[in-house]
């Protein structure tokens, strides 16, 4: 007798617990929110803003630019078409390709390390 009182007592108390329950599982979700939180502004936003600055940087290029491209070439732009951008590299060589390949744009600093070289 004394265990059938005992288990009615635990059935009645987790139908009245609905609540806490509830409370309970929002509570366990939040460290894996918190995770996300954190990831999103470590990995996501720069991502995104590193994106943004090289399409700016494509789109903002002109003749004569000079331009460091992924593979570490060092040159000038000559000609720019839709898809692609030529570049002069030597005195008479030129080179065409992708103008997503084009990483950045030489700055003075990259001169000067130049010559020292």
């Amino acid at each position: 007798m004394v265990m059938q009182s005992v288990a009615w007592a635990q059935g009645i108390g987790a139908g009245a617990g609905g609540a806490n329950s509830t409370y309970s599982t929002i509570l366990s979700l939040l460290p894996f929110a918190l995770i996300f939180v954190i990831f999103y502004f470590l990995v996501i936003m720069p991502q995104q803003k590193r994106t943004k600055q090289q399409k700016e940087l494509r789109e903002a290029l002109k003749k004569g630019d000079k331009v460091v491209t992924a593979s570490g070439i060092w040159g000038t732009v000559a000609n720019l078409g839709k898809e692609t951008v030529t570049l002069q590299i030597a005195d008479t060589a030129k080179i065409r390709i992708q103008r997503d390949q084009i990483a950045r744009l030489r700055g003075s600093e990259d001169e000067d390390k130049d010559k020292d070289s």
